[in-house]
Formats: structure tokens, C-alpha cells, sequence
């Protein structure tokens, strides 16, 4: 089978076929037939899941076609150069070749059994409609008049095509009966029996946890595919089939194995560990993306304007706990809003300050919230009384469970994983300490786990792990978590009075892997929301730090983030002086002139704008100087975003006032000597 880009573009059960165009020649419409017929053919030796009977029918038939194809090229073709209607005719042909080719390829897809066992009816269907439109066309098609056996074999395929009824097989309907039973008693909140999730995995030959993931994976991309549609008639019904696979992943299969590059329990789940994903940056209320985070006094961030018109219709309670708010004042979280436009920036798209992007909420079904309930409650109890290597499995599935549904963290919160990961997470077992260490960190990600984690001690096991973790990866995740706990006030001045916290912070972001500084780099720019801890960071030798990673560092992300919470600390006079004591400052100007990173640049621009208004006296005279500096700030203002345009031409009117100052002075000066 040929493969192309739009091969895996397209949904299943799909068939975008192109008819070839009128000016084509004879010869090349039939090479091209013979080519696709030969493709077609090769899905002999494929296995079918679903369908399989109907799928060899129909090979069988394109088989004698390419035969009578190629006798044709070889033999007769010339006499049909002029027929319009033969021509006519293996245009067709080429058409419904096409559909069928992505039908059978659909129908060997090892990653689609239990999608194409659902569709069994709709794909047995499709090879009906397919192979009627292939009698129509040979019915069209004139037979050779100087070959009687090929028109012999011509009437035979005819009659092939018509008399054929593909049908669904028996076993496939018993398969698909017990796969719905399954699902509607996940509905009703009962868990199956493994004796019959096992005979469903026995019928679609599934016998792996890769093999189950890999289905998964396909379920979630036409899950995606659905929910981009108007109707979104399927979503339910797929959510409620990711569950049954999650179910018996986690459920049935004792060990994980690597399958096409899927993770394995001792490796981490993801190439580029991000601090946090789009699910993160939506607002509890309106569910779209935040343009300006603020916090409240329970801890929970909401976007600025929806909070404000759940306070204007007379609400004056926390919209997540519905705790009665002692105070209604808004704390900008400056830390979640600086990662959004990051993430926008990464992404190439503009970010919007004045209007949040629309983002529509993950649908799913009744089944589904039942099933991850139930697995829940399954998988915490393997945390609490399993063999280390099933508690290691299960905290891996937590894991990944976790990583981006927030209906799935809310669901192990209740079943009260939090305790047992804490517990886990001081493991001998690097494995278990890393998988564990890293759903919590997912977990902490839920409202009420922050409050959970700090009353079980967990700070301080987290800043433990985050000094003596066994991996770099784990104190990795610890640095996540202590960020994730940072979005609470109260929880900020904890992490900075707990002992060790903030050394092993800087520990991280001194020792770590690229990964582990941005999680370190997060977390610190979230605990300077808290006054008390920008002493405690100077103190601990941050600004030094910083100072000699700039001058290394190549990953323009980590450029940018170190810029960030340099603006940070540049806010206070403290901050400002031991920001130029470290001689950052000339440092900050190059990385304005040379780099190509449209955020590295906005916070060179907000870090110089600090260092200015807060020690005016030693930057501005120094920056005046830099001729090349308003050649840069002129043409940000030019060719920037609109916030990092406005921020340029802030620093511009500080260096022009400075400027006329010292012109005025020196005339003054003149005049004085003269007179």
C-alpha cells in the first residue's frame, strides 16, 4: 500500500478518493490502475480483526481484475485507446480502488480493533456499496472482441461482484455484544468480571499493555477528531471505549512493556517535560483560557473577568470550594500568566490580552466517569496492598492517568491517592520513587490536593526528594510540585520557611538537566509572589547564579525564564542592586540586541525597565550610552507584539527624560561659566 501524508490525516472509515482527470492518457489511467490493483492485492497477507471474510472476497476479486488488467496492457489495450467509454470505465474503477484500498487498510489497522469491531455493520456496508459500484463499472465496460477468454474472465468477475453480500460475521456480533454489555455496566457503576474483559481482549487479539495502549491512542486521536465536529454524535460512545481499554490496561495486564516507542515503567513518559499543559491555564468558570490569572485568598486562580462578573451577580464565595471569601481581593498571578504567553509564543500565535482563546470542555459519558471511578478505587487499593512491582505499575498508570484529565485527578483525589504517594515517594526503588513523585505532581495540580498534601506532610517529603531525590528526575518533579503548591499564598510562605526548599531549588537550577531548570526556575518565580522570599532567594545566591548561567546557557527558553524571574526580583530595590552588583545588567543588553527568541527579548525589556525605576542612579547613565540599545528598542516597538512594543517604548521615554535632563543640566552650566 502506498503510504502518504494524508493517510494519516484522515479518519477512519474515510475514503477521500480523487478521480482521475479527463486529459489523462489511456495508457498511463491503466498503469496507474494496474499499480493500485497491486497495492490492493498485497493486503493478502495482512491479518483482519474485523471483517475478514468480506476483506478476502473482495482481494480475491481485485486479484482476477489485476490479471485482466494487465493482458489488457500487454495485449489489447491499443484497439480501447480511442474508447471513451473503456476509458470512462477504468476511471471508475481507479476511483472505487482507492475506497477500497483505505477500507482494507482500515480493516488490518492493529491499533483500530475494537474501533473497527464497533464499526463492523458501517465497514461491511461500505464493502457492499464498494463492490456494487465495481459490477456497475465492469457492466459498462465493453469485452475484448479478439479475446474470448478474457471475455470469459470479464462476465466472471461481473457476476463475482454482483452476487457478493458482504455481511458481518457471527463471531463479530458476539464480540461487539460483549464489549457494550461491558460499557453499560460501567454506566451503572459495577465493576466487570476480568474473566470478561479477558474473553473481549481474547476476541480482538489483544494480549499486551502496549497493544492496549497502542488501541488507546487511536481511540483518543478519533476522540479528538469527533470533538472537532458540529455534532459531536460519537463522543460519548468513544469516551466510554477509551475507558473500557484504560480499564483493562491497568486491570488485566500485571507488566508494561515497550511497543512502538511507548514508555516503559523505568522511563519517563514524555521527551520534554512541560510545567504545565493547556488544561492547566483554563479558568474554572468559563473553561477558556485565561489572558489575566488572579488569584484568590482560598488559592484558586481564575481569569480577571470572570471572577469579577461572579462577584458583580452577587456572589462573594470561591466559585471551586464555595467557601465564603473573607476578602475579595484579586492577587495577579503573574508566575501561571508568564508560562500562558510562553506557551502562545512557542505555538506561534498571538496572545490576547483583551479576549481569551475559546477552548471547549473535554466531553465524555456516563461510562466513562463510572469506569475511572472504579479504577480508581482499584488502583489506589494496589498503591495501598500491592507487591512493589505492582505498586510501582500502579503509580505509573496514575501517572499517565493523570497527566492531562482533570476529571481523572479529581476521581483519585477522592479515592484518596495523595496519602499513598506520599508514602511511595520515599522509595529505595528509583523507579517507584519517580513514578510516584511525578503523579503527585499531576495530582497537585487539583484544588483540593494542595490543602491534602500540605496536612499530610507532604512539603515536607516533597522538599526531601527535591535534595536527596534517587534520579534527577525525581527532584525534577519535586520542583514541579513545589511550584503546583505555590499557587497558594499561604503555601508560598511555607515553601520559603521550609528548611531546605529554596537550597534545593537552587540546587536544581546549579545541577539539573534543561528540564529540571525550567521546573526549578517555575517554582522560584512562583514563591516570589510571596514578599518574605525574595530575601530568602538573594540570600541563597540566586542572582550569581543566574548570572553565570546566562552567560552559558544556549537554550533560549531557559534564557527567558531566567530573564523572568530576574524582572521579578528586579521589582524591589534589594533585588535591583544585587542584580547590577552581579553585572548582569551588560549581559541583559546583548541577549536584547542578539537574540532571536521573541521572549527572551520582552524580558530583557522588563528586566532593564526595573532595574530602572527601582536603581536609577547607576543603570540609566550606563544604558544612555548603549547607542546599539535604541536601535533595538526602536525596532521592537516597530516590528514586536503589542505588550512587548509598549514595554520598548517605556524604557525609550526613560533613556529620552534622562537624556534632556543632562542636556538641560549642561547648558545651565554653560550659561553660569559665561556670564
Amino acid at each position: 500500500m502506498v503510504q502518504n501524508s494524508d493517510e494519516f490525516r484522515r479518519r477512519i472509515l474515510s475514503f477521500p478518493a480523487i478521480r482521475p482527470c479527463e486529459s489523462v492518457s489511456f495508457p498511463t489511467l491503466l498503469a496507474s490502475l494496474i499499480n493500485l490493483s497491486r497495492s490492493i492485492c498485497s493486503f493478502k497477507s495482512k491479518t483482519f480483526f474485523t471483517n475478514k471474510q468480506n476483506a478476502a472476497n473482495s482481494i480475491r476479486l481485485i486479484e482476477a481484475l489485476l490479471v485482466f488488467l494487465e493482458e489488457l496492457r500487454d495485449d489489447t489495450w491499443p484497439s480501447f485507446e480511442d474508447s471513451s467509454t473503456v476509458s470512462l470505465c477504468l476511471s471508475e474503477l481507479h476511483f472505487i480502488f482507492q475506497k477500497l484500498r483505505f477500507l482494507l487498510h482500515d480493516c488490518a489497522r492493529d491499533d483500530a480493533r475494537l474501533w473497527m469491531l464497533l464499526k463492523s455493520e458501517e465497514a461491511s456496508s461500505h464493502f457492499r456499496l464498494l463492490l456494487n459500484s465495481v459490477a456497475v463499472a465492469l457492466d459498462v465496460l465493453p469485452p475484448p472482441e479478439s479475446d474470448a477468454e478474457a471475455r470469459e474472465l470479464l462476465e466472471l468477475m461481473r457476476k463475482q461482484a454482483a452476487e457478493s453480500n458482504p455481511e458481518v460475521r457471527r463471531e463479530d456480533r458476539r464480540a461487539k455484544r460483549r464489549v457494550l454489555r461491558i460499557t453499560r455496566r460501567f454506566g451503572r457503576g459495577i465493576a466487570p468480571e476480568p474473566a470478561d474483559l479477558r474473553r473481549v481482549l481474547e476476541d480482538l487479539r489483544i494480549g499486551s499493555w502496549g497493544e492496549c495502549g497502542d488501541e488507546i491512542k487511536c481511540l483518543e486521536s478519533e476522540f479528538g477528531q469527533e470533538c472537532g465536529t458540529a455534532e459531536k454524535r460519537a463522543v460519548p460512545f468513544i469516551s466510554s471505549l477509551i475507558a473500557f481499554l484504560v480499564y483493562c490496561r491497568c486491570t488485566i495486564f500485571s507488566s508494561i512493556e515497550r511497543r512502538k516507542n511507548r514508555p516503559v515503567l523505568c522511563e519517563t513518559d514524555d521527551r520534554s517535560v512541560k510545567v504545565l499543559n493547556p488544561d492547566d491555564f483554563r479558568c474554572p468558570i468559563t473553561m477558556e483560557i485565561m489572558s489575566e490569572p488572579v488569584t484568590l485568598s482560598t488559592g484558586h486562580t481564575y481569569d480577571r473577568s470572570s471572577i469579577l462578573k461572579w462577584f458583580s451577580s452577587g456572589n462573594h464565595t470561591c466559585p471551586v470550594t464555595g467557601e465564603k471569601l473573607m476578602s475579595v481581593d484579586l492577587v495577579p498571578n503573574l508566575a501561571l500568566k508568564h508560562l500562558i504567553i510562553k506557551k502562545f509564543q512557542e505555538n506561534r500565535i498571538q496572545f490576547d490580552e483583551s479576549r481569551p482563546s475559546s477552548m471547549s470542555v473535554d466531553a465524555g459519558s456516563v461510562a466513562a466517569e463510572q469506569a475511572m471511578a472504579l479504577l480508581a478505587n482499584f488502583l489506589v487499593r494496589r498503591l495501598v496492598v500491592g507487591t512493589n512491582e505492582e505498586q510501582n505499575k500502579a503509580a505509573f498508570e496514575i501517572r499517565l492517568l493523570t497527566k492531562t484529565s482533570p476529571f481523572n485527578r479529581s476521581c483519585f483525589v477522592e479515592a484518596d491517592a495523595i496519602p499513598s504517594l506520599l508514602g511511595l515517594i520515599r522509595s529505595t526503588d528509583q523507579a517507584l520513587q519517580r513514578n510516584a513523585i511525578a503523579a503527585l505532581v499531576n495530582l497537585s495540580k487539583h484544588p483540593r490536593s494542595k490543602k491534602i498534601i500540605v496536612e499530610d506532610k507532604g512539603l515536607e517529603f516533597v522538599v526531601e526528594i527535591l535534595n536527596d531525590g534517587l534520579t534527577g528526575e525525581a527532584r525534577q518533579h519535586a520542583a514541579s510540585a513545589l511550584f503546583y503548591l505555590s499557587s497558594v499564598e499561604d503555601n508560598r510562605r511555607k515553601i520559603g520557611r521550609a528548611p531546605g526548599a529554596i537550597q534545593g531549588l537552587i540546587g536544581v537550577l546549579r545541577d539539573g538537566e534543561d528540564r529540571g531548570k525550567k521546573c526549578a526556575l517555575a517554582a522560584i518565580l512562583g514563591l516570589l509572589m510571596h514578599p518574605e522570599n525574595h530575601w530568602r532567594v538573594l540570600a541563597a545566591g540566586l542572582v550569581p547564579l543566574l548570572a553565570n548561567l546566562l552567560r552559558s546557557f544556549e537554550n533560549e527558553d531557559l534564557v527567558a525564564d531566567s530573564l523572568t524571574v530576574l524582572a521579578a526580583l528586579a521589582t524591589r530595590v534589594d533585588g535591583a542592586v544585587a542584580i547590577v552588583s552581579a553585572e548582569i545588567l551588560p549581559i541583559t543588553v546583548q541577549i536584547l540586541n542578539s537574540s532571536n527568541s521573541r521572549s527572551a527579548r520582552e524580558y530583557s525589556v522588563s528586566l532593564l525597565l526595573s532595574l530602572c525605576n527601582n536603581d536609577a542612579t547607576d543603570v540609566v547613565p550606563i544604558l544612555v550610552k548603549n547607542s546599539s540599545l535604541m536601535v533595538s528598542l526602536y525596532s521592537l516597538i516597530a516590528d514586536g507584539s503589542p505588550r512587548l512594543s509598549k514595554k520598548a517604548a517605556s524604557l525609550i521615554r526613560i533613556l529620552h527624560a534622562f537624556n534632556e535632563k543632562s542636556s538641560t543640566s549642561l547648558d545651565q552650566e554653560q550659561f553660569v561659566r559665561v556670564w
